[in-house]
């Protein structure tokens, strides 16, 4: 284990490697090519059905862009298209969707650059997260100065430690919060807070140093003066959502709640699960910083048992006690007993959570009952359980000044998380 030195990850919660062995350093997506991804999902297309079932590869797109755009040139609301999981952006990355109401033929009426549409069948069910198994990932790291011999050595070191470990420890990766800006779970946490309207400021108007200068000015402007209808005239089109949160404003001053709902579903869904992901990293680092295992649970943690196909089942959750814990253990050697850390939400129990989650809770001034939401209600979460730790072993192929890293992830894990244990850079390397 070693300390992460990196401010950015510090503001995603993340605080630590796994391995100690120096990265490779290198860089990732020269070319948006380098970074591929290929959705595996248990969806199967037949002959009928309400929805129709298409495969998508796109290159360069944000997917909540995507669908929207998708929508619009369909002539119908983003909400009938059904996906799996959200992808990288800056890749080439594919995916199967679901389009209700939709016939094959409609589909030529999208004509988005970098996008490809591909009928497969039909189905009665929408796509939705549940169909997700995971994801294959072939990446490129490039601009390696190590030098071959060297570069071999730290790889194989890297890649003994994950093996040792079983995994990599299963931190909600940079897409989940933003890279130069990571704005999303410091909007979730003034939700929680019952701050909405400092939630709708943070998110028109906070500025970061990893964006542009001419962001960061039209930024600072609006949070310093408040003034929306002005912002609406230096804010690039290209920052439609906060322009849109901006003309609900300007329309109704003072619903920050109804600039909110100005917003698609699935974006501001993210909010809230943003924050919940930001406290997951921390209680997963401040683990990994005192020495905990990720693996093997001892009185007072909690774990999930295997489901009938013998991956994790999160709804299937036992406190550790010193009674059980003989019985947890053998479980846990065999695979079929995971530790796992909380989510925190309205439903998650005090007495299942642990001393180093109530340590991160106090620190961050959060409390269960603030993930229900009052002014937003459609924002309340649960909450529920993650894995410690996510399997992975990838197939490494060295070349001069680059890397080939081949692996897959189940749902819910990020290909960073892997890459930054190789790397170890700054994130905006990785971008």
């Amino acid at each position: 284990m070693r300390d992460s030195p990196y401010e950015l990850e510090r503001l995603m919660g993340i605080g630590a490697y796994l391995t100690d062995a120096d990265g490779i350093g290198g860089r990732l997506r020269n070319d948006v090519a380098d970074f591929v991804v290929d959705e595996i999902s248990d969806v199967k297309a037949g002959e009928t059905g309400d929805c129709l079932i298409v495969r998508v590869v796109k290159e360069n797109w944000e997917t909540h862009h995507l669908l929207r755009d998708m929508a619009r040139q369909l002539g119908i609301s983003d909400d009938r298209i059904g996906i799996a999981g959200i992808k990288d952006k800056r890749a080439v990355t594919s995916q199967l969707m679901s389009i209700r109401g939709a016939a094959a033929e409609d589909l030529s009426r999208i004509t988005l650059p970098r996008v490809s549409v591909t009928p497969l069948g039909r189905s009665n069910k929408d796509i939705a997260p549940g169909d997700l198994k995971g994801n294959d990932f072939d990446i490129l790291i490039s601009d390696i100065d190590i030098g071959r011999q060297e570069m071999e050595k730290r790889v194989s070191g890297i890649s003994a430690g994950i093996a040792a470990a079983g995994g990599v420890p299963n931190f909600f990766g940079y897409q989940r919060f933003g890279i130069r800006r990571p704005v999303t779970h410091l909007v979730g946490e003034r939700i929680v807070k019952g701050d909405i309207e400092g939630a709708a400021m943070t998110y028109i108007a906070r500025s970061f140093p990893w964006e542009s200068q001419a962001s960061r000015e039209v930024r600072d402007a609006v949070w310093k003066t408040r003034d929306f209808r002005s912002g609406l005239e230096t804010y690039p089109l290209n920052l439609r959502y906060e322009r849109a949160m901006m003309h609900r404003l300007v329309e109704r001053p003072g619903d920050y709640a109804g600039a909110f709902r100005a917003l698609p579903g699935n974006l501001i869904s993210m909010f809230v699960h943003a924050y919940q992901s930001y406290l997951f990293n921390r209680i997963l680092s401040q683990r990994m910083k005192t020495g905990l295992s990720l693996t093997v649970p001892g009185t007072g943690d909690v774990v999930c048992f295997s489901g009938p196909g013998g991956e994790p089942d999160p709804a299937k959750i036992e406190l550790v006690t010193a009674k059980n814990r003989p019985d947890v253990l053998y479980l846990q050697k065999r695979r079929r007993a995971f530790l796992v850390l909380p989510l925190a939400g309205r439903d998650t129990k005090p007495e299942m959570i642990d001393e180093t989650a109530r340590t991160v809770f106090e620190a961050e001034g959060v409390a269960l009952e603030g993930f229900e939401i009052e002014q937003l209600p459609e924002l309340t979460s649960a909450g529920r359980w993650r894995e410690a730790v996510t399997p992975v072993s990838p197939v490494i192929v060295p070349e001069e000044t680059a890397l080939r890293a081949k692996f897959f992830l189940r749902k819910g894990s990020y290909a960073t998380t892997v890459l930054r244990e190789y790397m170890k850079v700054d994130p905006v390397r990785m971008d």
